[in-house]
Formats: C-alpha cells, sequence, structure tokens
C-alpha cells in the first residue's frame, strides 16, 4: 500500500482538480491555457499530468472557486493526502463514521466539547470501545493511536459532517469505493453479479446463519449474503404475519479473513456499516497457514480464491486435517480452498466457490476430484459467461460442494452451462446478462437440489452419476458432458436461414454500387477540418464513456465501440451510479448524429437512425452532431471514412492506433452537392449492412449443417 510522506507533496490529476472545484475536465484545460499562474506539473506524463495538491487548492481559493468543493470531495482529498496514506486514513475515517452511526449522541457532545488535541486525544480510547462492541477482540482495525490521530483532526471532523450529510454507511461505501477505484491493479474485486449468484446459490436463508468468506477481499461475497438473509428475513416475516416473533430476533453472523491486514479492516468496517443488525467477525491473517476460524461450522461458506498460486503452503501443510479428500498438488491451491471450505462448513451446510476453468480438468487434481465425487462432497459445476469476473477474459465455474452427513445422497453431479451462445464474430465484449445467467443456474440448481436430479436440457444442463465420470481424467467441465443443442432448431429451421440468405443475397445483388461516372483525377477541393467545423458551431463534438444509470430508475443501453464497427444495436449498459452521490447524465444519442471509434476502429463512421436514438454513447466513441443547416450527416460520415483522411488524422504513438477526430478533413461544399454525395454513402451504407447480414446467415447455415451432419438430424441425402 502506498504511503503518503511529508517531503513529497500529495499528487492530483486534472479529474480530481476538475471534481475540486465541481466542473468537467475541459475547464481545468481551458484554466491552463489562459492563466500564466496556473500551477505547473509536478509529475505524471505529457498526456495526464499530476500537480501538487496544495498549490491546486490555493490557486482555486485565490481565483474565488474552492467554496464550490462538495463535502465528499473535501474529505476524498483530505484522506488521499494523509501523511500515513490513504488506507490508514480510511481506517480513521471508517471508525470515526462508526462512532457516529452507533453512538450519534455521544459522537456530537464529543466533538462539540474538545478542541482539536483533545478529540484526537481522547478518540482512541472512545473508537476502541466501539469497535470491540461491534467487531469483537482481535479485530483488525489497528494503530488508531494519540500519535496516529494528531494529524487528522481535519479529516476526523470532516468526516462527521459527511455522516451527518451523506448518512455514515453512504459516507464510507463512497470512500472505499474511491479507494478501490484509484487502486485497481491492489485488488481483485468479485463483480455483484456473480456475488449475488453464489449467495443465491449458497441458499443465505433466514436472518440467524453464519456465513464465512476465508478469502474476503473487499467483501462483497459477505455483503451479498447479509442482503440475501434479510431478503429471505423479510419474505418470511411477510408470509408469518406481524406480530410474531422468534428467531427472526438473532443476527446473521458474518466471518471473514484476509491476509491484506489494511484490505482486512477497512472491509470489517463496511460490513459493520452496511450490516448493523448482523454481527461482524473479519481477521487479518493467511487463512490456509493461519486459519482464524478453526473450530467454526458455518451454514454457508462463500469463497473466491486467489487462482494459480504456487506459494499457498504445500510445504508446511503437509499433514493438515483439513486435506480430507486427498493432498493438493503444489499447482492446486484451489483445491486447497475447496477442502478448508468443506472443513469449515456443518453437515449439510453448503459452499459455493468462483474456480478458474482448468481446475475442472488438470490431471494433478484428477484423485481429489474422484474422492469429492465418490463421497457426494461435490454437487455442481456452473460455467459461467466470460467476463463475469476478473480475470475476464477467461469464462469462470462455480463449485456447489454440501457436507455430506451421516448418510450422504447417491454421488450424482449437475454441469450446468449458463454462458449462452458463444458470440459471433460482431458480438461485443459487453458484460454478462446476469438476469439471463442467474435463472439457468438457480433454476437448475433448486431443481436437482430437490429432486436428486434434472431432466436433460442439451447444451444448457444434465445429471450425471459421479461413477460415469470416474475415468482417468476426471474432467468435470459442463461443455464436455453436455449434449450439443439441436442444430440450428432442426432441418426447418435450416430451411427458413437458406430462405433468408437467398433473399439478402438478391437483395445485394440489387444494391451492388456501380463504379461509373470517373473523373480525370483526384478533386482539388477547398479542405476544412472537423475541428473547425466544432470551432464555427456547424457540428457538435462530444466524447463517450461518462454517465451511470440512475438508482432504481431506467437506464438507456450503451452504443459500444464494437456495437459500432460491427454494425449492430446498442449493447453495453451504464455502470451503476455511487449509492452516496446522484448519477452522472451520459451523452445521449440523436438520429442523424455520426459516431467515430477512435480506438483501433479504422476508417468507420456510422449515421444513427431512430433505432439507436436515446442510447448512451459509450467509451472510445466520439460523436459528431451536425446542424443541418450548414451538413449533411451521411456526407460527413462518408467523408470521414476515407482511407487517407484517417491515416492523416491517426497516432502512431502506441500499439493501439488512435484517431484525432479533430484532424479529420471534409471538401468545403455547398449543402446540395452534399446531399448527393450523402445520397450515394447512404446506398453504399445500405449495401455494406447486406453484406453483414449475408455473412452472418451463411455462417448460421454452415454451421447448423455441420451439427446437423455430425448429431443425425440432417442426412448427407
Amino acid at each position: 500500500m502506498p504511503t503518503g510522506t511529508q517531503d513529497r507533496p500529495t499528487e492530483v490529476t486534472a479529474a480530481g482538480i476538475a471534481r475540486l472545484a465541481g466542473v468537467g475536465r475541459a475547464a481545468v484545460s481551458n484554466w491552463r491555457r489562459r492563466h500564466a499562474d496556473f500551477p505547473k506539473p509536478v509529475g505524471g506524463t505529457e498526456t495526464s499530468p499530476a500537480f501538487a495538491l496544495r498549490e491546486i487548492e490555493q490557486w482555486l481559493r485565490d481565483q474565488g472557486k474552492l467554496a464550490e468543493v462538495p463535502l465528499r470531495e473535501r474529505v476524498w482529498q483530505q484522506l488521499v493526502g494523509h501523511p500515513a496514506g490513504a488506507a490508514a486514513a480510511l481506517r480513521q475515517a471508517g471508525a470515526v463514521l462508526l462512532l457516529a452511526h452507533d453512538r450519534p449522541a455521544a459522537w456530537q457532545q464529543l466533538r462539540a466539547a474538545a478542541d482539536d488535541a483533545e478529540l484526537t486525544g481522547v478518540l482512541p480510547a472512545v473508537l476502541d470501545a466501539v469497535l470491540a462492541a461491534r467487531l469483537g477482540p482481535g479485530h483488525p482495525v489497528r494503530g488508531l493511536t494519540r500519535e496516529a490521530l494528531a494529524p487528522s483532526a481535519a479529516l476526523v471532523r470532516a468526516t462527521g459532517d459527511l455522516a451527518a450529510a451523506d448518512g455514515a454507511a453512504a459516507a464510507y461505501d463512497f470512500l472505499l469505493g474511491r479507494h478501490l477505484d484509484a487502486n485497481p491493479r491492489q485488488y481483485t474485486l468479485t463483480p455483484p453479479g456473480p456475488a449475488a449468484l453464489m449467495a443465491e446459490l449458497a441458499a443465505v436463508a433466514g436472518p440467524s446463519g453464519t456465513v464465512l468468506d476465508p478469502a474476503c477481499g473487499a467483501g462483497a461475497l459477505l455483503a451479498a449474503a447479509r442482503e440475501r438473509s434479510a431478503e429471505e428475513s423479510d419474505a418470511g416475516e411477510r408470509d408469518a404475519g406481524e406480530g410474531e416473533a422468534g428467531e427472526s430476533d438473532a443476527p446473521v453472523t458474518l466471518y471473514g479473513q484476509e491476509a491484506d491486514a489494511d484490505l482486512a479492516a477497512l472491509t470489517a468496517l463496511r460490513l459493520a456499516l452496511g450490516a448493523p443488525d448482523a454481527q461482524v467477525r473479519v481477521r487479518a491473517a493467511d487463512t490456509l497457514r493461519a486459519d482464524a476460524f478453526p473450530d467454526l461450522a458455518a451454514d454457508a461458506v462463500l469463497v473466491h480464491p486467489p487462482f494459480n498460486e504456487r506459494n499457498w503452503g504445500h510445504d508446511e501443510l503437509a499433514y493438515d486435517p483439513r486435506w480430507e479428500y486427498g493432498f493438493p498438488a503444489r499447482t492446486e491451491s484451489e483445491l486447497a480452498w475447496v477442502q478448508h471450505a468443506l472443513a469449515r462448513l456443518r453437515e449439510g451446510g453448503t459452499a459455493v466457490l468462483l474456480m478458474p476453468p482448468a481446475a475442472a480438468s488438470r490431471r494433478s487434481g484428477r484423485r481429489i476430484r474422484a474422492d469429492l465425487l465418490r463421497r457426494g462432497a461435490l454437487r455442481a459445476v456452473i460455467a459461467l459467461p466470460a467476463g463475469a469476473a476478473p480475470p475476464n477474459g477467461v469464462p469462470l465455474h462455480l463449485w456447489v460442494l454440501r457436507k455430506p452427513g451421516t448418510t450422504p445422497p447417491a454421488p450424482q453431479l449437475l454441469v450446468v452451462d449458463a454462458a449462452g451462445p458463444a458470440p459471433g464474430p460482431a458480438a461485443g465484449r459487453d458484460k454478462p446478462d446476469w438476469q439471463t445467467v442467474r435463472t439457468t443456474a438457480v433454476e437448475a440448481w433448486r431443481t436437482f437440489d430437490r429432486d436428486g436430479g434434472i431432466e436433460e436440457q442439451p447444451g444448457v444442463r444434465r445429471s450425471l452419476a459421479a461413477i460415469d465420470l470416474l475415468d482417468d481424467d476426471v474432467d468435470l467441465a459442463p461443455a464436455r458432458h453436455l449434449p450439443p443443442p439441436a442444430a440450428a432448431g432442426g432441418p426447418a429451421e435450416l430451411a427458413r436461414i437458406r430462405e433468408r440468405l437467398t433473399t439478402t443475397l438478391a437483395r445485394t445483388t440489387a444494391l451492388t454500387p456501380r463504379p461509373d461516372g470517373g473523373a480525370a483525377g483526384p478533386a482539388r477541393w477547398p479542405l476544412t477540418t472537423v475541428g473547425e467545423l466544432a470551432r464555427s458551431g456547424a457540428l457538435v463534438l462530444r466524447a463517450g464513456g461518462a454517465g451511470t444509470a440512475p438508482a432504481g430508475g431506467a437506464a438507456p443501453a450503451v452504443l459500444t465501440d464494437h456495437d459500432v464497427i460491427g454494425g449492430d444495436a446498442p449493447s453495453g449498459t451504464l455502470p451503476e451510479a455511487p449509492a452516496s452521490g446522484p448519477a452522472e447524465e451520459p451523452v445521449l444519442l440523436q438520429a442523424g448524429d455520426v459516431v467515430v471509434p477512435v480506438l483501433g476502429g479504422g476508417a468507420v463512421a456510422r449515421v444513427t437512425d431512430d433505432s439507436t436514438a436515446g442510447a448512451a454513447l459509450g467509451r472510445n466513441l466520439t460523436l459528431l452532431r451536425p446542424d443541418p443547416a450548414a451538413l449533411d450527416p451521411w456526407f460527413l460520415a462518408g467523408f470521414l471514412r476515407g482511407t487517407a483522411n484517417n491515416r492523416q488524422a491517426s497516432s502512431y504513438a502506441s500499439t493501439a492506433t488512435r484517431l484525432d477526430v479533430r484532424r479529420l478533413q471534409l471538401p468545403r461544399l455547398p449543402l446540395a452537392d452534399q446531399r448527393r454525395y450523402g445520397q450515394r454513402f447512404r446506398d453504399l451504407a445500405a449495401f455494406e449492412g447486406a453484406l453483414r447480414l449475408t455473412a452472418r446467415l451463411g455462417e448460421q447455415l454452415v454451421q447448423g449443417l455441420h451439427d446437423g451432419l455430425t448429431d443425425g438430424s440432417v442426412t448427407p441425402d
């Protein structure tokens, strides 16, 4: 974890300056150009310079702009500029927020009665009492001494103000979320979709259970388990009627362990603030080497373990009693986590682990997999779509395990492919449809768990006898055991595809342009650039990528760069807005806008129509909105696609070619001539769309015939 020092100035980027002043980044760039006294960069790069925070604050104060700083941003900047580092400051802020949440009257009295020195002197004892009451003895939130808090008086008071303004839990969510976002390479986070699915598969029901995550990271799985438990409890109370009491008064207990001491402390505070009715017990230690809960018998265990670890304790843990199903090889750290999860379950308890697909088929783990099957411990392997969780390019698996009791069930394994069909060549790398994934996985698991088997659905799910899997490889990958779906819906569907292909080919022939009307040589038009047109008001230029989905409201689909390049409909989704702040407005498309990919797209420009209007503009895209009285959109898009035009406007400074849209050129022509060219470019776009459809139908027909011939649903005749 990086730490701040007194002799090195805290740095802030242009984006941070924009947040400080409550303006857009363009305003910061404008200040740098217009004001000679604007502070000079002290670090960063030429394209992303960094400035000294104190110098920036002083300049903004002198300009009368610092008063506009939102309270959240002021607290964040104090946190990242703390001499002990952001993690230590976040521990202090989180502890103060917990005090303000649990004992608001005591916090207000303490804050009002004490000056800065008295406040930081009295706080350690008060915070220790609150933390011990909520997190138990041995909690990981350390270092809250008088000396550590001495430079933090301003941060402490500002944090208290933030708790009063936003609520303690929302304030901490904002600060922790910003910290995690600022250090993406340091933390491997479990996204909300997989976390919620894992909690649902584990059947974390009722508020009185115990849930363990022995590799809890930032606490996403435990938070999902707490949320799932609360939903089940609310549903149970509604069913039972009001006025009844009983087990619903007992709180859920969340156990977590994390090797990173700083992250363990931050996670403990997150859970304590986010789940005030739950008992939270988070400890900082290496789980496999130093288990903090050796006597625990949890109702559910949820784990997103570290993948492909060689230094997991293989040499010193050879005789550990947890290896009930076999001693894992050095290369099988994931199977060590599987057995640790089983060892910490009560009989009949459920564990759900997020696993790399190789763990289902590596030969070095086949004996452990075989014993897990024989004894009925491994109950299901569910394949998720690529992009479900880091590493995003790998389609991960979920393993569902059940701690065998005295009478284990007949060994059966459920295999599910919740990834859906493989994307076609034009499909983007968009987020998975988690509603579909959840429905497929949860329905299959609940039916299998209830009935002991399930009706086979080709390509999606199947129940297998363990004895049929106990061969030399014990390969449990779902794709190896699921029969393929019927070939493209069978011969009738193949006939429909062929008919569509024939019709589309005829249309393609009719649309094929004739390259007639040639001129003697290249035209010598007077040229202008997109940048000049933007400055003159002939078009509006906007960059994509901004915007968040409103909480509880309908969010527009996002047009991604892959959609533009592939000619597809908008397929992306907006990220969720932070709980402590308003949603950020995205750039919404209108019919007649011209959209240009700026990274690796080649000569591509797309004119949006009514079907795309209303979608949000995605990352790595630039929008050009022409004034219809000055520019024809099809004329604009057509000339932007010229190969020579793109070459002179592209940067080859890195491995990825980036297009400088402002440098793209087009001729100065009267609007009537623009429309003549525009109609020709519109015809070319229709021809290009027909070619794309022809290619896709051809691929479907070829693959469907291959599948039909190989599964027998289509005969060679």
